[in-house]
């Protein structure tokens, strides 16, 4: 079975609810946008001052808001991950042929790893895995970047 038959039933139950047009086709971009740029850029910084603080305290009270905040951050682009595929199913578009949708599938990818590696106690608390994680973690967040302006221009499109 393909992706698109898979969403379809799906995205006919919200197309039941008869939204507006502006919320179907810009709903996903503004909520995504704020998980972003808000999110994101707290997740980033935290991450980044959690490892370069030189006040002890500082530094654990900014691992510790990075820790709270990243997997929420991850669960609502993964949300949104969705949202964007019965959105575009929705508006009749295709799915695979937008690079928009390969960043990001590339932005989860790597938000999993990094997931995963802070799940094992970043390799038993070795500091090339904490390297890794922030640097994976960086390249993510630029990512993001690159895959809003892709969406932007997805949307204009449309």
């Amino acid at each position: 079975m393909d992706v698109r038959a898979l969403l379809e039933p799906i995205a006919d139950f919200f197309a039941g609810f008869n939204l507006p047009e502006p919320v179907i086709e810009w709903g996903h971009p503004v909520m995504m946008g704020i998980v972003i740029f808000v999110m994101g850029s707290f997740v980033g910084y935290t991450g980044w001052r959690g490892r370069l603080a030189a006040d002890k305290e500082a530094a654990i009270a900014s691992r510790s808001g990075h820790r709270q905040l990243a997997p929420w951050m991850f669960l609502f682009m993964a949300l949104g991950f969705i949202g964007g595929l019965l959105s575009l199913v929705m508006q009749g578009e295709p799915i695979f042929e937008s690079p928009h949708f390969w960043t990001g599938t590339a932005v989860l990818g790597l938000l999993g790893v990094n997931g995963a590696i802070s799940l094992s106690q970043f390799g038993g608390d070795r500091e090339g895995w904490r390297m890794a994680h922030a640097y994976i973690g960086s390249v993510a967040l630029l990512l993001m970047v690159v895959h809003t302006v892709l969406g932007l221009k997805l949307g204009l499109s449309i």
